[in-house]
C-alpha cells in the first residue's frame, strides 16, 4: 500500500489509483492519527497509524452526486471502526448517470462497471494494510453506491448495508447478488421519488423483496419527515441506529 503525504501531483496516477488516493478515511477518534479523524489516504503516513489493535473496517460506496460532507459516516465510526470512502468523482473522466432536478438515473450506465471496478481496487488495497481487521469488514452502499454494494459477489464482508435503494430495476441491476450467508440491511424512504413508477420503469418497491431466504437481514422502510428530503435516508437517527446495531451484531 503507498500511502504519501507529500504527493502534491495526481498525473502519475491511473483513474482506478485515484479513487483510492483521494478517499476519505474516518478513524473512530483522533487517538488513531495524531492531526485529526478525517484524512484522505494520500495525506496518511502508515507509521503514523496508532494500530495497538486490528480495526474493523467499513468500505462505504457513494452516490451518484458524490460524497457529500461525510458527517454522517463520521457519526458511524465512533463506535469503533474506520471507514474508507473511495472517491468515483476523482477520476479524470468521471460523468454523472443522474439528474439531481429530475431525479432520474440511468444516464451513463458504464459507471456501474466503473463503481464495480473501484469496489474492487479497494478490497485490493485494503489486503495490504496491516492495522485493518480481515475478519471484521463491512460494506455500505448509497443510492448508486448501494447498486454496487448489492450486486458485488464476492465472499469477503460480515454483512453489507443498502441504502436508498429498491433491489430493483432492469436485468443490469436487480437484485441482490451477495452470498446467501451474508446478512444484509437495506434501508430506504417510502415514496421515493426517484424510484416512483411515474418516474421510473420497475424500480418500485424495496429490497426486501430479495431476502425471504437471508438469515438475519431485514429491510427498513422509512416513514418522510418533514425537511429531511424524501430520498435521503441519514437525516434522522434511526439509520443511524439501524446501521450502528447491524454491525455490531455482525461483528466477530
Amino acid at each position: 500500500l503507498i500511502l504519501c503525504s507529500s504527493c502534491s501531483s495526481t498525473q502519475n496516477y491511473s483513474d482506478i489509483e485515484l479513487t483510492w488516493e483521494k478517499a476519505l478515511v474516518f478513524f473512530p477518534s483522533k487517538k488513531m492519527h495524531k492531526e485529526k479523524s478525517l484524512l484522505r489516504i494520500e495525506e496518511i503516513k502508515i507509521n503514523e497509524i496508532n494500530y495497538k489493535n486490528k480495526m474493523p473496517l467499513l468500505l462505504y460506496l457513494h452516490g451518484c452526486t458524490g460524497l457529500g460532507d461525510g458527517s454522517f459516516l463520521q457519526k458511524l465510526s465512533s463506535i469503533g471502526v474506520v471507514i474508507i470512502a473511495p472517491d468515483s468523482f476523482a477520476r479524470s473522466y468521471r460523468p454523472m448517470q443522474c439528474n439531481p432536478k429530475t431525479k432520474k438515473g440511468g444516464k451513463n450506465l458504464f459507471i456501474y462497471d466503473f463503481r464495480s471496478a473501484e469496489l474492487t481496487y479497494a478490497l485490493e488495497k485494503i489486503s495490504e494494510i496491516p492495522w485493518v481487521d480481515y475478519d471484521n469488514l463491512f460494506l455500505f452502499g448509497a443510492s448508486e453506491g448501494a447498486v454496487t454494494a448489492a450486486l458485488f459477489r464476492g465472499n469477503v464482508f460480515n454483512g453489507r448495508v443498502i441504502a436508498q435503494w429498491t433491489c430493483t430495476g432492469a436485468p443490469l441491476i436487480e437484485g441482490i447478488d451477495a452470498p446467501k450467508n451474508e446478512p444484509i440491511l437495506a434501508i430506504v424512504k417510502e415514496r421515493d421519488p426517484w424510484y416512483a413508477s411515474d418516474n421510473t420503469i420497475s424500480q418500485d418497491g424495496n429490497c426486501g423483496s430479495f431476502m425471504q431466504d437471508r438469515l438475519n437481514s431485514k429491510s427498513i422502510i422509512l416513514k418522510n419527515a418533514t425537511g429531511e428530503g424524501p430520498h435521503n435516508v441519514f437525516a434522522g437517527d434511526e439509520s443511524l441506529f439501524e446501521i450502528k446495531k447491524f454491525i455490531r451484531q455482525n461483528l466477530r
